[in-house]
């Protein structure tokens, strides 16, 4: 298979014959180029992205192995939706979470992909990335300086992510257990880094991705988990109701996605989770694989009759 052309991951990428392209353009071709540079580049090139992830429990409900069936027509609900994510720009588009990373050492860029996805939870992307930004103008994305540091420090430089005074107790609390357990480095396994402080399984998930270029498992937001439910592609093992938790998802989406499609999948359904199927009001009119979703229109049918419900009467 031939190899895929390099990406630089701060730099606009050309067109086919190293001309220019236009910005708006740039973003319309990223989504295809994460589906067939991971497929096809070494792990030193692929061009990933940093998922948008929101933080939940670290547990596992009702983890099961078996294996089923894929869902009808999945394949051609990737291929619809990723034509609607080339044709609208989401905000989970708009942020290069490498900026000023990538001349980090081995070390310190690992570590820095570990705290970035920390900070990520329950946070709106530009604000993680603002975040890391004022960490690493501080020196402070190493092992080594996080750990030296005052806590009252890091958590003044990286307000206001979300829970902040708690995040700056686990980037304290992470940073001496990598310094003395790992040299410096971060855990090189799903299994280590789900026993550091706040990493709970989609974060351990993305972190083997971004820092490892290991695909062990589907990264899995909010977003993730509500379309993968209305396009009814996840359910409780033995039954056919819907998962109730993104771990559930990401677990009942890894018995069937094949796992080439386990980076790319990630920002496919939050970039279409933000734009198109959207948590309220779906835009389900303009939605080009309505006719494969078992959802389509429901909830705005059920939205609008709700709102007709509660409309006050007129006085005579």
């Amino acid at each position: 298979m031939p190899r895929a052309r390099k990406i630089p991951l701060l730099q606009t990428p050309g067109s086919e014959d190293d001309g220019v392209v236009p910005k708006n353009r740039v973003r319309k071709r990223r989504v295809e180029m994460i589906a067939k540079e991971v497929k096809t580049e070494s792990p030193q090139e692929k061009f990933l992205r940093h998922p948008e992830i929101e933080d939940f429990a670290n547990k596992s409900d009702n983890v099961y192995s078996q294996s089923i069936q894929p869902p009808a027509n999945w394949e051609r609900v990737i291929e619809g939706i990723r034509s609607m994510r080339l044709s609208e720009h989401a905000p989970v588009d708009s942020i290069d979470p490498d900026e000023g990373v990538t001349s980090l050492q081995p070390k310190e860029r690992r570590f820095a992909v570990l705290v970035g996805s920390l900070l990520s939870s329950q946070t709106k992307g530009h604000v993680t990335h603002e975040a890391n930004q004022r960490l690493l103008e501080n020196g402070l994305l190493s092992a080594d300086t996080m750990d030296k540091a005052d806590e009252a420090t890091i958590k003044s430089l990286i307000y206001p992510v979300g829970f902040y005074t708690r995040k700056a107790q686990h980037l304290k609390q992470v940073a001496k257990i990598c310094v003395s357990k790992y040299d410096g480095d971060i855990p090189s396994t799903v299994d280590d880094l789900l026993l550091l402080p706040g990493v709970g399984p989609k974060i351990a998930h993305l972190v083997m991705i971004m820092a490892w270029n290991k695909v062990e498992g589907i990264c899995v937001d909010t977003h993730v988990h509500r379309v993968s439910n209305r396009l009814g592609w996840v359910s409780r093992p033995g039954t056919k109701q819907g998962t109730r938790s993104p771990e559930e998802t990401r677990v009942s989406l890894q018995q069937w996605l094949p796992k080439e499609e386990w980076v790319s999948i990630n920002l496919l359904l939050v970039g279409f989770g933000q734009t198109i199927c959207t948590p309220l009001r779906p835009r389900c009119a303009k939605c080009t694989v309505s006719e494969f979703c078992p959802s389509a229109f429901k909830e705005i049918s059920s939205t609008a009759s709700t709102s007709k419900t509660r409309r006050p009467k007129k006085e005579l």
